[in-house]
């Protein structure tokens, strides 16, 4: 698996309308972006009535961690089971929390993905997976990790 890009819809243009690039699903999935980036990004969502959902996984330890923070930040159901089937399920459906589109912005992500890259690994693909099973239903499912630039910089292509 190749991580996710690191700018959404990089283009050549030195501005980029958000809005547009957010409203298109064909484009949504899972991305690093500039963390200077992160407002502008989450005010284009909240312009296009998304849901918007910011994630802090600063500090955070190990997958449980990592998964209740998603769980609360999601609105999830009572019925979320804690694992990653049970986050892929609710991804798929978020009937809870019906929005024109949905923007994850997951936050202070660097030291848990240099811990355990196994379980980052398994997160990403499970979002990236749910942002193509909503682009296939016609709707924007965005997934962004806002980094300094010096950790966006230090990324390496797998």
């Amino acid at each position: 698996m190749s991580p996710p890009s690191p700018r959404p819809g990089q283009q050549t243009a030195a501005v980029v309308d958000l809005g547009a690039l957010l409203a298109d699903p064909a484009q949504a999935s899972a991305y690093y972006v500039d963390a200077r980036d992160t407002e502008a990004m989450a005010a284009a969502g909240a312009t296009l009535e998304f849901a918007v959902a910011r994630i802090d996984l600063a500090g955070c330890t190990d997958k449980a961690v990592a998964l209740d923070r998603l769980a609360r930040a999601l609105r999830f159901p009572a019925w979320f089971g804690g694992n990653w089937d049970a986050l892929a399920d609710c991804l798929g459906d978020l009937g809870w929390w019906p929005a024109e589109g949905y923007l994850l912005l997951i936050e202070h992500v660097w030291q848990w993905r240099a811990q355990d890259r196994a379980e980052f690994d398994t997160l990403l693909a499970i979002l990236t997976e749910a942002a193509m099973e909503w682009a296939g239903r016609g709707k924007a499912f965005w997934v962004l990790f806002p980094l300094p630039a010096d950790q966006l910089a230090a990324l390496e292509p797998d």
